[in-house]
């Protein structure tokens, strides 16, 4: 049994802020630790639960966060970037028969702590086939074409809700309970460490690879919140404006879609100025 992680930070225990994630930042440091011990739970509670080999794909930011010298020996991890599939590299090769969503988010327009799809804040909503959409949902939607169910995700409570939409068997573990985009009630790391571990081990009953599932076409959604960041995204093939600060774009599978969003969200992320973006 294979075990892919695939780790984002917004989602990890105590992290309510922007400079927690934010790569140099002393919050950042301080909040590594929590991030890893997250993601090393999980690691244990897939092992305990019978795994062979757990695979940990470092998806945040520059995706150089983890701090591999305190991981579990029996864990591998692909750090830094630029990956195919970004968030969730290592599904392709055909031989994941689970993955686990650590530490993520809700998405853009949604409650829920540090909120976001992919950019922090110039992204106000994401749609796929006009259901809004998070990482976890756009995420769920490719691993789900390699035939990998999603076993686990850990997150704010809202993220957990919104699992429920996309991986309803799923375990989910709530490491904190959103208040606000910027506050919410945290649980210790040693609590939710063991949450977490306690769930992995269950969690590894249902990493049983499934047919790929053929759900397209898919037509993805992407709405800013300025008009030239639009503008700037249909450079992309296959990208045009459905309003004034909206794109959209079909593809036949979400390989292609996922790639398509990711080349958006860089072309945006290039457009923005610092005092007037």
């Amino acid at each position: 049994m294979k075990i892919l992680i695939s780790a984002d930070m917004e989602g990890a225990t105590g992290v309510t802020w922007p400079a927690d994630v934010m790569p140099g930042r002393p919050e950042w440091e301080r909040c590594r630790a929590m991030f890893t011990s997250d993601v090393n739970a999980a690691v244990l509670g897939f092992f305990d639960g019978g795994a062979d080999e757990v695979l940990i794909n470092e998806a945040h930011s520059t995706m150089r966060n983890l701090l591999l010298e305190d991981l579990d020996e029996r864990a591998q991890m692909i750090t830094g970037r630029h990956k195919s599939l970004s968030m969730v590299e290592g599904v392709q090769h055909g031989d994941v028969d689970g993955i686990a969503f650590v530490g993520y988010h809700a998405g853009a327009g949604m409650e829920g702590v540090l909120a976001h799809t992919y950019l922090a804040n110039s992204i106000t909503g994401v749609w796929v086939n006009d259901t809004r959409a998070s990482e976890g949902l756009l995420n769920a939607r490719v691993v789900a074409e390699y035939g990998v169910p999603v076993v686990l995700l850990t997150g704010d409570d809202v993220a957990c809700e919104d699992a429920l939409g996309y991986a309803p068997e799923a375990l989910k573990v709530a490491v904190k309970d959103h208040v606000s985009r910027y506050a919410a009630v945290c649980r210790t790391p040693a609590r939710t460490a063991a949450d977490i571990r306690a769930a992995a081990k269950e969690a590894a009953a249902l990493a049983v690879r499934q047919e790929p599932l053929d759900g397209g076409p898919f037509t993805v959604a992407v709405e800013f919140d300025a008009e030239h960041l639009a503008m700037a995204a249909t450079v992309v093939p296959g990208v045009h404006r459905v309003g004034e600060r909206k794109v959209a774009y079909t593809h036949a599978t979400m390989y292609e879609g996922i790639r398509t969003f990711k080349a958006v969200t860089t072309i945006a992320s290039a457009a923005l100025e610092e005092q007037y973006g």
